[in-house]
């Protein structure tokens, strides 16, 4: 059936999420098309280099995520021009969204390989021409396009051109660039569907010198190596996948073994583990996460196998826990089927079944719950 099918691709993308694998949950996704219930969305990219080997990944993962996504790739270094001319052929192509991909290294030449040569006037000089132009870009799509407008920000150099001295004061290369991003985040609040995502701390976490590959920018402009584009297609993603309106509105977690370590009804409280240090420190550390999302607005819930008595004296006295019943919208803790719990977890709390996510350390439960 389209459904096992679709499970069965989703385990081969959660192993494998490679090129090959794409291509391979593409053309399958296509042939689903017509069984499945998708979200049709249209997405243009405007860029300053390559990012056609980009696509394949980002339109595999949106599949998984119940989206159909057509992308329409823009022509390389025209992005001033598309979003200026209202006859261009991003226009014509009426995306529902817009990621402008633009390296700094191109739209701030001087400032990334002249800096050490600038002087202090003529470097804040190329930060307002830079900020003017976004500022310029962004009125005219505003103007034109009702389309979600997501930017990337920009990265700082693996290392700056004054070396240690660049951070010794307020004029230096990695304060140029943080001002232009702050100009950015300052722009983005002042139009509606205009988001900034932070492709600075995306290199940073993943690693600037492993991100960059200097060869493939030489001979094919893809500045980015092979094995961190998956990457940046999870980042778009984390912006589409709002945007189509499929969110996430309820954490549902499990217990044992999962808001805290051991089994409650063979450990008791006192020796569950849960606190400041290892090992309970990883469990308080999920549940700061948890409190983190309850505080973003998602509902949290639980779905455990357990007795209840026990279960309810950890979650209220339990010393190391920082999530307290009260946080909790929802709660189903028995021995029913898991799969049956969550259905009356989305019912009770009016809210569709894929609006659940589903956290449980067991992966027996988890498949069940996929099936």
């Amino acid at each position: 059936s389209a459904g096992s099918a679709v499970l069965r691709l989703g385990e081969l993308w959660r192993k494998e999420s490679g090129p090959a694998s794409a291509a391979f949950v593409v053309s399958r996704y296509e042939k689903l098309r017509s069984h499945l219930s998708l979200v049709p969305y249209r997405l243009a990219i405007l860029r300053s280099f390559t990012v056609e080997p980009v696509v394949p990944l980002l339109r595999a993962a949106a599949f998984l995520n119940g989206i159909d996504l057509t992308v329409d790739v823009g022509d390389f270094n025209a992005y001033p021009q598309e979003m200026m001319d209202e006859a261009s052929s991003l226009y014509r192509f009426k995306p529902d969204a817009v990621v402008l991909a633009i390296r700094a290294a191109d739209i701030a030449s001087d400032l990334w390989l002249e800096y050490a040569d600038l002087a202090p006037e003529a470097a804040l000089a190329a930060v307002q021409r830079v900020t003017d132009s976004l500022r310029s870009w962004v009125r005219m799509f505003r103007e034109r396009s009702a389309a979600n407008l997501i930017i990337h920000n920009l990265e700082q150099p693996d290392v700056p051109s004054l070396g240690v001295l660049d951070v010794q004061n307020n004029s230096g290369q990695k304060a140029a660039f943080e001002r232009i991003n702050q100009q950015l985040r300052d722009l983005s609040g002042k139009h509606r569907g205009v988001f900034v995502l932070d492709y600075d701390s995306l290199v940073a976490r993943h690693g600037r010198i492993r991100w960059r590959d200097q060869r493939k920018w030489l001979t094919a402009r893809m500045p980015i190596a092979a094995d961190q584009l998956i990457h940046l297609a999870r980042e778009w993603l984390r912006f589409l996948v709002p945007m189509t309106g499929k969110t996430v509105k309820v954490l549902v977690v499990d217990l044992d073994n999962t808001l805290w370590g051991g089994v409650i009804g063979e450990d008791g409280m006192t020796g569950i583990k849960l606190g400041a240090e290892y090992p309970g420190a990883a469990y308080q550390a999920l549940q700061r996460a948890m409190l983190d999302l309850s505080r973003k607005g998602i509902l949290l819930a639980v779905c455990s196998k357990n007795n209840l008595d026990d279960a309810m004296e950890a979650l209220s006295k339990h010393p190391g826990m920082l999530l307290r019943p009260q946080h909790f919208a929802a709660m189903r803790i028995n021995w029913n089927e898991k799969h049956q719990s969550l259905r009356e977890i989305a019912a009770e709390l009016n809210v569709g079944i894929d609006s659940l996510a589903f956290l449980d350390d067991n992966p027996v439960e988890r498949e069940n719950v996929r099936i």
